[in-house]
């Protein structure tokens, strides 16, 4: 069986890092990062939920989010799978599309008549994974 190994965002896999710079849209809110999305939710409805929304990076954020000095939610070990699960799937029902004139079968073509097959393909892991994750 292969393994994907992955940790730091400038290596290869390091997309599937929470640290990737890669924008969540999640509770009405723009994270800069599901590393940002996922240190706040420990204080949410709090000043230090704001904080870490803010910060410029996301190992700052980690680093707050870390802090025992601020008091975590009383129900953080019961949610934290959930909020992470979440972040992972922040795409929600949003349509995904390969938006590029060099592909009409993977792609939209540029103009949105391409098959967007990839885009298609995503969507569909994502509906199949979703039932499976609110189970656990």
């Amino acid at each position: 069986m292969k393994i994907i190994k992955f940790y730091q965002t400038n290596e290869e896999y390091g997309c599937f890092s929470n640290f990737a710079d890669y924008p969540i849209e999640l509770k009405g809110k723009s994270w800069p990062t599901s590393e940002h999305y996922f240190q706040a939710q420990k204080f949410v409805g709090t000043k230090h939920e704001e904080e870490i929304i803010k910060i410029n990076s996301p190992m700052m954020a980690a680093q707050l989010g870390r802090d025992r000095k601020k008091p975590l939610r009383r129900d953080w070990e019961k949610v934290k799978d959930s909020i992470m699960r979440d972040a992972v799937l922040a795409t929600g029902d949003a349509k995904i599309i390969e938006h590029t004139e060099n592909d009409r079968y993977w792609g939209d073509g540029g103009d949105g008549k391409g098959q967007n097959k990839l885009g298609r393909i995503l969507m569909s892991v994502r509906s199949e994974l979703c039932p499976i994750i609110e189970e656990d």
